[in-house]
């Protein structure tokens, strides 16, 4: 009985890790949600979206190259990115327009 209750509460406790979806990500304690995109007919070119920016541009950019790299990753096995408009571009150089932010960027084997 002991372990049955042990794994129910384990069992919860991921269950709420979750709740907020899989393209949720939590950064300078604010939650952004994050969505990645192939950019035309090759994959290696991607876009970045990240709301709401407006909860701080610098946890913002963190979700933004997280979700870059989970892209990269799952797709090539690489982290290595090439960016047009990321993490490191200049504040008035961003992309954001209606609360979100976009990144873009191609994938390099």
């Amino acid at each position: 009985m002991r372990t049955i209750l042990m794994l129910t509460c384990i069992a919860l406790s991921v269950t709420a890790c979750s709740r907020f979806g899989r393209n949720t990500t939590l950064y300078d304690g604010q939650f952004y949600n994050t969505r990645s995109r192939t950019a035309g007919e090759d994959k290696h070119d991607f876009t970045v979206t990240v709301r709401p920016v407006s909860k701080g541009l610098n946890g913002a950019r963190q979700a933004g190259l997280h979700e870059a790299v989970k892209y990269c990753i799952r797709l090539y096995g690489t982290s290595d990115i090439a960016w047009t408009v990321g993490p490191d571009t200049a504040d008035e150089s961003l992309s954001v327009s209606d609360d979100t932010l976009t990144f873009a960027g191609r994938c390099v084997e």
